[in-house]
């Protein structure tokens, strides 16, 4: 079920979002804190205020589906699902463990409210389409969200899911593109550079909106005015920070893999503070 809207409630789930992946990449000594951090405010509005999606019934055939195609960043995903009540908080100690279901790539198999396993990139706007056609068909109302990465978009699958979702006229679907233009390697820039990324998006028949993705309120009034265009797919090229929310983590590349120790998670802690 969508929630009404409250800007300080869904800012505060998303300082909550970014407390947790700080906790859950250290205690785990895993990766990708950075990713996760840069995602927080669009998962918040998203599972706060936008998907219609009940934790008791989150199997429900009219449900909106989001798939999470840029995996890595699963510690977000999973914290925001606790949140929401998908499945007790107390599971997120989980993360990464051995023997564990809650892997360092998203995975459906034991987690309530996670739609597909992926991790692979590049494949995750494909299962989108297949979602949002099979919908179509159907004659269901739901709509289909796929949070992209844009190192991802160096992949040639993505543009091929691109095309294919045009060509269907699939209107119910979303792809949002977190462009904290920071990949695994380098920055975006110099690896493969996107730009013109909106145009790019536009080209292949999508009506494409950019907008800043730690702004709460635009990203709230973009998302519920989903079709941006009727008879088009939506893209939203949403401008972010990587490791957004803990000063010494913002912009940082040592951040997309390395996990922060215990002095590290103490120092993001006081930064992300809820009684601010």
């Amino acid at each position: 079920m969508t929630q009404a809207f409250e800007i300080e409630t869904v800012r505060t789930l998303a300082t909550r979002i970014r407390r947790h992946v700080v906790q859950m990449t250290h205690r785990a000594k895993a990766s990708h804190v950075g990713t996760s951090l840069s995602m927080a405010d669009l998962l918040a509005v998203l599972y706060g205020a936008i998907l219609h999606v009940d934790p008791s019934h989150f199997e429900s055939p009219s449900r909106d589906r989001f798939v999470l195609s840029k995996g890595h960043g699963c510690a977000g995903l999973y914290a925001v699902l606790a949140e929401r009540g998908f499945f007790p908080l107390a599971r997120l100690t989980e993360f990464y463990q051995d023997g564990t279901s809650m892997a360092g790539h998203v995975t459906h198999s034991g987690i309530p409210g996670v739609e597909v396993s992926t991790g692979a990139l590049g494949h995750g706007l494909s299962i989108a389409c297949g979602m949002a056609l099979a919908g179509r068909r159907d004659r269901r109302p739901y709509r289909v969200f796929a949070l992209l990465s844009d190192g991802e978009c160096d992949e040639g699958a993505i543009w091929e899911a691109a095309l294919f979702a045009a060509h269907h006229r699939l209107d119910n679907l979303v792809a949002i593109v977190d462009y904290n233009k920071i990949q695994s390697l380098g920055a975006v820039k110099d690896v493969l550079d996107l730009e013109p990324l909106g145009q790019k998006w536009e080209a292949f028949g999508w009506a494409v909106r950019e907008i800043d993705g730690h702004d709460i309120d635009e990203i709230f009034h973009i998302l519920s005015a989903i079709p941006v265009a009727p008879g088009r797919p939506s893209c939203v090229v949403a401008h972010t920070v990587k490791g957004k929310g803990v000063s010494f983590m913002e912009n940082q590349l040592l951040w997309h893999y390395r996990p922060p120790d215990a002095s590290e998670v103490a120092r993001a802690l006081s930064e992300l503070d809820l009684e601010r």
